[in-house]
Protein backbone atom coordinates (compact mmCIF):
# COMPACT_ATOMS: atom_id res chain seq x y z
CA UNK A 1 0.00 0.00 0.00
CA UNK A 2 2.73 1.94 0.88
CA UNK A 3 4.16 1.56 -2.69
CA UNK A 4 1.20 2.83 -4.18
CA UNK A 5 0.55 5.80 -2.09
CA UNK A 6 4.30 6.82 -2.82
CA UNK A 7 3.90 6.26 -6.66
CA UNK A 8 1.03 8.48 -6.67
CA UNK A 9 2.46 11.12 -4.62
CA UNK A 10 5.89 11.06 -7.38
CA UNK A 11 3.58 11.25 -10.11
CA UNK A 12 1.63 14.20 -9.00
CA UNK A 13 -1.66 12.11 -8.20
CA UNK A 14 -4.20 12.21 -5.11
CA UNK A 15 -3.78 8.75 -3.76
CA UNK A 16 -7.41 8.89 -2.36
CA UNK A 17 -8.88 9.50 -5.74
CA UNK A 18 -6.75 7.49 -7.81
CA UNK A 19 -7.29 4.17 -5.88
CA UNK A 20 -11.10 4.86 -5.82
CA UNK A 21 -11.45 5.48 -9.42
CA UNK A 22 -9.15 2.07 -9.65
CA UNK A 23 -11.17 -0.25 -7.54
CA UNK A 24 -14.34 1.09 -9.50
CA UNK A 25 -12.75 0.27 -12.89
CA UNK A 26 -10.85 -2.69 -12.48
CA UNK A 27 -12.94 -5.32 -12.67
CA UNK A 28 -14.66 -4.24 -15.64
CA UNK A 29 -11.50 -3.34 -17.39
CA UNK A 30 -9.99 -6.12 -19.70
CA UNK A 31 -6.40 -6.98 -18.45
CA UNK A 32 -5.00 -5.86 -21.96
CA UNK A 33 -6.31 -1.72 -20.58
CA UNK A 34 -4.46 -2.46 -17.02
CA UNK A 35 -1.79 -0.49 -17.33
CA UNK A 36 -4.16 2.68 -18.04
CA UNK A 37 -4.67 2.25 -13.99
CA UNK A 38 -0.74 3.41 -13.43
CA UNK A 39 -0.55 6.35 -12.02
CA UNK A 40 1.23 8.21 -14.28
CA UNK A 41 -1.26 7.00 -17.27
CA UNK A 42 -4.43 7.99 -14.81
CA UNK A 43 -3.06 11.38 -14.30
CA UNK A 44 -2.66 11.89 -18.40
CA UNK A 45 -6.19 10.64 -18.93
CA UNK A 46 -7.85 12.44 -16.41
CA UNK A 47 -6.59 15.59 -17.99
CA UNK A 48 -7.21 14.49 -21.16
CA UNK A 49 -10.51 13.87 -19.98
CA UNK A 50 -11.20 17.04 -18.10
CA UNK A 51 -8.28 19.46 -18.85
CA UNK A 52 -10.58 22.15 -17.00
CA UNK A 53 -8.95 20.79 -13.92
CA UNK A 54 -5.69 21.62 -14.81
CA UNK A 55 -6.35 24.49 -13.47
CA UNK A 56 -7.52 23.97 -10.18
CA UNK A 57 -4.14 21.70 -9.69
Amino acid sequence: MLTLITTCRLNDVDPKAWLADVLARIADLPVARLPELLPWAWKGRRLAENPASQLAA
